[in-house]
């Protein structure tokens, strides 16, 4: 059974004559795997949430039910946010492009994206304060002004920190989505 979030589970080859090789193309799909800061951070979580279901468990047989039913739904959030920090990322359909955050999700229409774009400029290093120089893949939208772009992708994030080969060919399959439907 394929797992949702792992959507680019076959190889890049460049032989390929389809830009674009998904069978269906109204599925959101996300044009590449999530990196392995992504995914450690998620496996870290859900161990997390394993001993915690762990201590509800004894607590619910040892003590109170309420203070389990406490820690359960803990547990319960914990879980949550692992499943949805795999979820982060850019995610393209026949419809729009989608960048999903992990407490908010924009949604952009095809016929609303000017152009994207990768460029060389300072990124963040793992989504926190500190800036490197990096590459970034940026939306500009026709509706906003051309100082408001987005910035969907860059190459020290959580999926592409140390895998540049990766950030290429996810900014290149995002920026052929953007091309073949921008058309129409």
């Amino acid at each position: 059974m394929p797992l949702p979030f792992l959507t680019a589970d076959r190889p890049f080859e460049t032989a390929d004559d389809v830009a674009l090789p998904f069978e269906d193309r109204e599925r959101w799909r996300r044009p590449y795997r999530p990196g392995p800061w992504r995914v450690a951070a998620a496996a870290l979580a859900l161990l997390l949430a394993s001993y915690v279901l762990l201590a509800a468990v004894a607590i619910a047989l040892t003590g109170k039910v309420s203070d389990a039913g406490v820690v359960l739904g803990i547990s319960l959030l914990v879980i949550a946010a692992a499943l949805r920090l795999l979820r982060v990322g850019v995610w393209v359909s026949a419809r729009g492009l989608r960048q999903v955050r992990f407490l908010l999700t924009r949604t952009v229409p095809w016929d609303r994206v000017a152009v994207v774009r990768t460029v060389q400029q300072p990124v963040r290093w793992l989504g926190l304060p500190r800036t490197v120089q990096g590459q970034a893949l940026l939306l500009v939208r026709r509706d906003r002004p051309a100082e408001e772009t987005a910035m969907l992708l860059t190459t020290h994030g959580a999926d592409f920190l140390g895998r540049s080969e990766a950030f290429d060919r996810a900014s290149d399959l995002v920026e052929a989505w953007a091309s073949e439907n921008g058309r129409g």
